[in-house]
């Protein structure tokens, strides 16, 4: 059986009422070629043999607890010709433990783009407190295009997933050959499905399960990439979100070539935070008494490995690759402190240990660790994704011209040192179709709960400022010296009690919250960090080339 680990974190029927409303509200939120176009499509009920289908549960495996159920439920692949092409969405569920007590159904997503869902009533289970399970039938999915929901592809090889690629000058042609030849590559393989492979869609297939469910309104836990796909659902179904959580969030302005640059933006800070940790400590890990030294100490390590791969266990490694692992490193100083200690060692030629430093460097920008869970699953299912939703979902945050991503590069390594090379340089997405349909803009009145840690470089602080003010009906948690990406639930009372007192009782705060860290709930980041990562996990266990 598989399922995921949290970071510190009914009989199916339908009302007769429920399916015009579905259409009605799916058309207004769905893109129209014309008016006339989507007054019709309203008129017809076009979805209305869609929101009339019936789950067929069953137990989801054969070693899967006999309450987590799955079933699979047709979609329209594009919601503006509804009677065209349908495709598979797989969604799960744990029923209440009460019924007496049953508030509603929790859907749930880990994150991604590309990150699967169908296992989340398991982790959700395994985390919420006895009375949140008497509330909510517990629904999972994974998104369109993902896992067992009609997965994509794009044949993609494991060195062409490799995209987070530092930019050399004596290189960067060969990656805009390999940038243009995996768009290539996805447009031959699934062109006609990739368009429709966006979070809008997914928003609306949201909805649609919502309507087959026979509820009239869903609550949601979000994390990471999920809090955008969050957002977006209480834009185009504000009236249909109850109590959402959106726990490490992205900014909506800046999906998604803003956001991958947000990357960079956020290790800068974790990294002079790490100095000045490591410099306090200089007794115990010697690597400089002021956090001027320990910089120098960590550029001469990368200057030295430039010059020669540093050997460690038989093992080269380049000073690209320190950079990209001390970003994921630096999420903990404490964490970065003993990477660093270890490769110290190996650029002196002593024995090191490559498993301390690999942890580090996770997945190394590639998709493919455990992405295919399940035979029938492309190996390169969760990049092919990824690329569809970065890509599709908003085409005019990239430009068409690979010399200004030269330019971008070249001035972000000079801005952001760590990092800002490997985000700022060409990706697929400048030679991707037109998206569809313009980006969402976020701006509504809707109630939520915006979870930040203020440590968090894989979505840093900004990006949930920037969505709390957006959704202007929401109220902040943020978690003062909190580490690493993903907050609920962490074992911190603050910020335990107060997403679990919204999800019972529906009530936000009166006003925002800041809660301060514990030594434990840090030590939980850290020990979740250096766990293997399981495709469709909530965080902080997310592969540094994911949100």
């Amino acid at each position: 059986m598989r399922r995921g680990r949290l970071a510190p974190l009914l009989a199916v029927s339908l009302t007769a009422t429920l399916a015009p409303a579905l259409a009605t509200s799916t058309a207004t939120a769905a893109p129209a070629a014309t008016p006339s176009t989507a007054s019709s499509f309203a008129a017809k009920g076009a979805l209305d043999r869609y929101v009339k289908q019936k789950p067929q549960w069953k137990r989801c495996e054969a070693d899967s607890p006999a309450e987590f159920e799955c079933a699979t439920i047709k979609v329209p692949l594009d919601y503006r010709v509804p009677g065209g092409k349908r495709i598979d969405l797989a969604i799960s569920r744990i029923k209440s433990t009460a019924p007496d007590k049953r508030h509603g159904v929790l859907f749930s997503n880990p994150g991604g783009p590309g990150g699967q869902g169908l296992y989340m009533p398991l982790d959700m289970q395994d985390v919420l407190p006895e009375s949140a399970q008497q509330k909510y039938d517990l629904i999972g999915f994974d998104p369109r295009g993902v896992g067992q929901s009609s997965p994509v592809s794009c044949d993609l090889e494991p060195e062409e997933e490799n995209w987070l690629r530092p930019y050399k000058k004596e290189t960067f042609d060969r990656d805009v050959a390999w940038a243009r030849d995996v768009a290539n590559k996805c447009k031959e393989k699934a062109g006609d499905t990739l368009p429709h492979i966006t979070t809008r869609n997914t928003a609306r297939d949201m909805d649609l399960l919502r309507a087959i469910l026979g509820e009239k309104k869903i609550s949601y836990v979000g994390y990471s990439y999920g809090t955008y796909l969050g957002a977006v659902y209480t834009q185009l179904f504000p009236g249909r979100a109850d109590r959402f959580v959106l726990d490490s969030a992205v900014d909506p302005a800046r999906a998604w070539r803003g956001m991958i640059q947000s990357w960079a933006e956020g290790a800068e800070p974790a990294f002079d935070r790490w100095t000045g940790w490591a410099a306090e400590r200089s007794e115990k890990y010697g690597l400089g008494d002021t956090p001027k030294k320990v910089d120098r100490t960590f550029w001469d390590l990368v200057a030295q490995a430039d010059e020669k791969p540093i050997e460690v266990e038989g093992q080269p490694t380049t000073g690209d690759d320190i950079r990209r692992g001390m970003r994921g490193a630096v999420f903990s100083p404490e964490y970065a402190t003993a990477w660093v200690v270890q490769l110290k060692k190996a650029a002196a030629g002593e024995p090191a240990s490559a498993k301390k430093l690999t942890a580090s460097a996770g997945s190394e920008g590639t998709g493919t660790a455990g992405a295919a869970d399940a035979a029938e699953v492309p190996a390169d299912n969760m990049t092919a994704s990824f690329w569809a939703v970065a890509c599709g979902d908003n085409s005019a945050a990239w430009s068409r011209a690979p010399e200004s991503y030269r330019q971008d590069a070249i001035k972000d390594k000079g801005r952001y040192p760590l990092y800002g090379d490997f985000t700022s340089s060409i990706k697929p997405c400048a030679f991707w179709d037109k998206s569809v349909e313009p980006a969402t803009k976020v701006n509504n009145k809707v109630g939520s709960l915006v979870v930040q840690n203020e440590w968090d470089s894989q979505t840093p602080l900004t990006n949930g400022q920037a969505l709390h003010s957006y959704l202007k009906g929401s109220k902040m948690v943020t978690v003062l010296g909190g580490e690493g990406h993903g907050v609920y639930p962490n074992g911190n009372a603050c910020t335990d009690g107060t997403v679990t007192d919204y999800l019972l009782t529906g009530k936000l705060p009166a006003k925002d919250v800041t809660c301060e860290a514990t030594a434990d709930s840090n030590a939980e980041a850290r020990k979740n960090q250096k766990r293997d990562l399981l495709p469709g996990s909530p965080l902080p266990e997310r592969a540094p080339d994911r949100f």
